[in-house]
């Protein structure tokens, strides 16, 4: 028995009169985007720094606390200008919340920042002239051999003479603990770093914008591998080519997981992921797609010479940054356009109502 022809076509996608069913977001460019840039930079360069102090690479890990705690705080800086006020970011730890990605987040930051920054003092506290306290220090200590021009200025004020150490009581002391404060903030970052990394990740696939929302199980792998991308670029560019052979191995590793990421997110996607593909999006996702792959040949062919390695630091960076550029612009596009929202819930209804599914759902209720 043949099927009988529908007499009325099948209705055709649209809209109240065009209009988008959502609202796109509002976060402004370039402050959101270079802050997600920057807190995927400060928590692998925070892994990267507790690696390599635990592993005797006094150098890199001299660099790698400055770039985690250099990244935290300008990303603050750029969250707390996005919100408009500083103090609209303080009321957010007013409480915690452990069901919002938003709540969970601005905690994860502040403690990344905090631990970042006394990571770093404490670094830096391991250069000031008897000041003790290196012997209970970690292995792999040697904090002059990485040391950086504001080391110098920081040892100057507190040690020189009339220094703070010379005019508060017990200074002295204090700056003597320092390092070991420094170390145990470090190890504590070994925590927050993973999660300051990718929490951005699950913030934005918690919403209802379909290109973001949809990407959720790829979303966070993508942000990994560009942050590790852009950390192992940031070691690679402030330290000497000879010490950072493992942030060159960090930076061929994140450019490969971010390149596999992105290709299975698209696919998977398939129409929804469409804006990731067209217009401005799809523009910065290609070229961030050629400068990661670029960059990550040559942190692998680098070795020690100076060029490549500042060629492939460079490529990095900029391919980082053109994700989350791309990354940002294709959540707009798919939030502007409302058949990225209408299609797929037509589709998941038609699913729904199908004979098959029925039988299936039928055969799932437990018989009376």
């Amino acid at each position: 028995m043949t099927r009988e022809r529908a007499m009325v076509p099948e209705a055709e996608f649209r809209s109240y009169y065009g209009r988008p069913v959502i609202k796109a977001p509002i976060w402004h460019e370039p402050h959101m985007p270079t802050y997600l840039y920057l807190g995927g930079l400060s928590g692998v360069s925070s892994s990267m720094a507790v690696m390599a102090r635990l592993t005797g690479h006094p150098r890199l890990a001299r660099t790698a606390r400055v770039a985690a705690a250099a990244g935290a705080a300008l990303g603050a800086g750029l969250l707390a200008a996005e919100l408009g006020r500083p103090a609209r970011f303080l009321n957010m730890l007013r409480v915690f919340k452990p069901t919002s990605p938003m709540s969970v987040g601005s905690w994860i930051l502040a403690a990344q920042g905090g631990l970042s920054a006394i990571a770093l003092a404490g670094d830096l506290a391991g250069d000031l002239p008897k000041t003790g306290g290196r012997a209970g220090r970690l292995p792999g200590a040697g904090g002059s051999a990485g040391r950086l021009p504001v080391a110098g200025g920081l040892a100057g004020f507190l040690s020189g003479a009339g220094g703070l150490a010379g005019r508060l009581p017990g200074a002295g002391g204090l700056v003597g603990l320092l390092p070991v404060a420094g170390d145990a903030a470090l190890l504590a970052t070994g925590v927050t770093g993973p999660l300051t990394a990718t929490y951005t990740a699950v913030l934005i696939a918690d919403t209802a914008v379909p290109a973001w929302h949809e990407a959720y199980r790829e979303l966070p792998f993508l942000f990994a591998g560009s942050a590790m991308a852009a950390a192992g670029a940031a070691c690679m560019l402030g330290t000497p080519p000879a010490h950072a052979g493992p942030a060159r191995a960090v930076a061929a590793l994140g450019a490969a997981v971010e390149t596999v990421a992105g290709q299975v997110l698209e696919r998977r996607l398939g129409f929804i992921g469409e804006p990731y593909r067209t217009g401005r999006a799809g523009r910065l996702m290609r070229a961030a797609r050629v400068l990661t792959v670029g960059g990550g040949l040559l942190a692998v062919v680098a070795g020690r010479g100076r060029t490549l390695t500042a060629l492939s630091g460079l490529a990095l960076t900029a391919g980082s940054l053109y994700t989350r550029f791309g990354i940002l612009e294709a959540g707009r596009a798919s939030a502007a356009d409302p058949k990225y929202t209408v299609v797929p819930q037509r589709r998941r209804l038609d699913a729904q109502s199908s004979p098959d599914h029925g039988s299936a759902a039928g055969a799932e209720q437990p018989a009376s």
